[in-house]
């Protein structure tokens, strides 16, 4: 039977109740808690920060990690000049790593179990990244895809955002029932995108809509010289693939399918665009006081077949290649360049931006993930092992019961403990000596196993009381679609 907790750790993750055990105070981030005491002495010139964060774009999809086709000269500059994550994990689909970086907390906290039918909207109740840098004096701005609820009340404005340029539902033309919807005709040319609450109807390719809108932005902040966090989050290389046919013909000429060519061009399109933004903040001389994050949002999807760095499995599963991404930091003049191998993950980036933003974090607030700034300052900081915790989530509705064990994982420095699917059982992987997990040893670590086990028994415990999304009712209509009607009078087009 479930166990029902009085303060469960839920949305904003706030306790009411000082007297719960030992236990369930180190579940619910004491691992955090000392990064957290240098938060209350605010940086003394904390960086602006430009979060770029691309959409089913997997780790091997890059030329500097080791893929032999695709064109990334831009990124792999950023990489050499970067401190590079070589073992950092996200969720294995789009809404749920976004949810987890914006709160520190894993995305069933906030009720994100899946990427559509209600169930992709961040809890009300949680407490954003965004947020905490406004408290900090940051002005913040998003441009791009959002995907954590399209109904007015779940929008960026509403969570800490100051600027928002972004399409609704998970990719740009889609639609689903339920709030989940874009402006009605959009594709990835020339899209409607939603600006500040009102409908824009742009000239161009998406990716180099977004690039442009957030320069500009970052611009007009320079120049008013409070610091800033431009949040640029592309919807490519995210099927439906398209781009822009010069990108498409290079990888046609090199003999690709179509399908293959298209999403390596929409890559190369946006590290051009990463190239321009580079430009940009050496031509206004902010490359030193800029922390410039590139990361992706899940594994692997049209580029696994040609490169998939050694990895099983890609977006939607919880094996290697489902939640390993690239994650590039750089700080010029502060970071020294270098890869670091210790394992990071998504619920480590608002702890870690918040600490270098000397923002104070608002009383009880606990997040699941510790600040990364040691790692970022040395790569062989001290770095205590944990668990962490992967689940595919999109089940059936009213299933999540039965969905224990459907498509999860626990992991830590040296293992990964799998359960591909209710009834399959836990396979086990020592990622030491077999990183592309081929080889099972659940048979020769039983007490890895047992204390893996336990301990997502008791994470599966304590999240089912957060899924406040499982039974929500949908609207009569989207509403992106309701407000482009109101806005254009009837009709798409």
């Amino acid at each position: 039977m479930m166990k029902w907790h009085k303060a469960p750790p839920c949305a904003s993750g706030r306790s009411s109740d000082p007297g719960r055990t030992t236990r369930r105070r180190e579940f619910c981030g004491a691992l955090a808690a000392a990064p957290f005491v240098a938060l209350a002495q605010a940086a003394a010139n904390p960086p602006n920060i430009v979060f770029v964060l691309t959409d089913d774009q997997g780790y091997g999809d890059l030329a500097c990690l080791g893929n032999p086709i695709v064109k990334t000269p831009n990124l792999d500059h950023l990489h050499g000049e970067s401190v590079r994550f070589t073992d950092f994990r996200v969720s294995p689909t789009c809404a749920p790593t976004r949810t987890s970086l914006l709160t520190g907390r894993h995305e069933f906290k906030s009720g994100v179990t899946h990427t559509i039918n209600e169930r992709e909207r961040m809890s009300l109740k949680a407490t954003t990244l965004a947020q905490v840098l406004k408290s900090a004096g940051y002005t913040t701005g998003i441009f791009g895809k959002w995907h954590l609820g399209d109904a007015a009340p779940y929008q960026p404005n509403r969570r800490g955002f100051d600027e928002v340029f972004i399409h609704g539902c998970g990719g740009i033309g889609q639609h689903y029932p339920g709030t989940c919807g874009d402006a009605p005709g959009n594709t990835y040319f020339n899209p409607a995108i939603l600006h500040n609450g009102i409908f824009e109807k742009t000239e161009g390719f998406c990716t180099d809509v977004f690039f442009d809108r957030g320069i500009q932005w970052i611009d007009r902040k320079r120049r008013a010289g409070s610091p800033f966090y431009a949040q640029i989050a592309t919807n490519a290389p995210h099927a439906p693939l398209s781009c822009p046919p010069e990108y498409k013909r290079m990888y046609r000429d090199a003999g690709l399918d179509d399908a293959t060519a298209t999403y390596f061009g929409m890559v190369t399109n946006i590290d051009d665009n990463v190239g321009k933004l580079m430009d940009r903040l050496k031509d206004w001389d902010l490359e030193r006081g800029t922390l410039l994050i590139f990361m992706t949002d899940n594994g692997g999807t049209g580029g696994v077949k040609v490169f998939n760095a050694g990895m099983r499995g890609m977006k939607g599963t919880p094996y290697q290649g489902g939640t390993r991404v690239p994650a590039f930091f750089r700080w010029q003049g502060t970071f020294k360049p270098g890869d670091v191998s210790r394992l990071a993950a998504h619920i480590d980036i608002f702890p870690t931006l918040a600490e270098l933003g000397g923002a104070k974090m608002p009383a009880g607030l606990q997040v699941d993930g510790r600040s990364l700034a040691p790692l970022l300052r040395d790569g062989q900081a001290a770095w205590p092992d944990r668990n962490l915790f992967t689940h595919v989530g999109r089940w059936d509705k009213g299933k999540a019961a039965e969905a224990k064990y459907a498509k999860c994982r626990v992991r830590n420095n040296r293992f990964s403990m799998v359960s591909p699917g209710p009834g399959k059982g836990w396979e086990l992987y020592d990622l030491q000596s077999d990183p592309g997990e081929k080889t099972d040893v659940l048979a020769n670590f039983p007490d890895v196993v047992r204390k893996m086990d336990a301990a997502y028994d008791q994470w599966w415990q304590d999240i089912l009381p957060c899924l406040e999304n499982e039974d929500a009712a949908p609207p009569a209509e989207n509403p992106f679609v309701e407000l482009y009607r109101k806005q254009f009078g009837g009709a798409p087009g």
